[in-house]
């Protein structure tokens, strides 16, 4: 779903080139046990506008009660202006399946072991 800006009255937000603001959406969840939501830039605003969400993606866990708010950052060379409606990022549930680690001394090897960083190819 797409998240939209909430300001209050008629004022506006400026984003200036290489500034990050935390901006307002007005929206409140409440997620299920088991589920997160992830705020993710919007590929508009980042190809024509060079704004993104600067955590991309953000989560949210299923206990958080706030106001959802969006981290947007301008890579750009001119001010951003933010107004209230304005979509500015989008969010996604998704199931989050809780697992327990154990500390060992030993990995099962695989084939690629610990080749990174592109050592499966291009």
């Amino acid at each position: 779903m797409d998240l939209m800006a909430f300001i209050t009255g008629d004022e506006e937000i400026v984003i200036k080139p290489q500034e990050t603001k935390l901006i307002n959406t007005g929206l409140f969840i409440e997620l299920p046990t088991g589920w997160e939501a992830q705020v993710r830039s919007r590929s508009g605003l980042a190809a024509m506008e060079n704004v993104f969400v600067l955590n991309s993606p953000g989560t949210i866990d299923s206990d958080y009660r706030g106001e959802i708010r969006v981290i947007l950052t301008n890579l750009g060379d001119k001010d951003f202006i933010v107004h209230t409606g304005d979509r500015i990022a989008q969010m996604v549930l998704n199931k989050v399946t809780k697992i327990k680690f154990y500390e060992v001394t030993n990995l099962d090897n695989t084939e690629r072991g610990d080749g990174g960083f592109g050592s499966t190819g291009k």
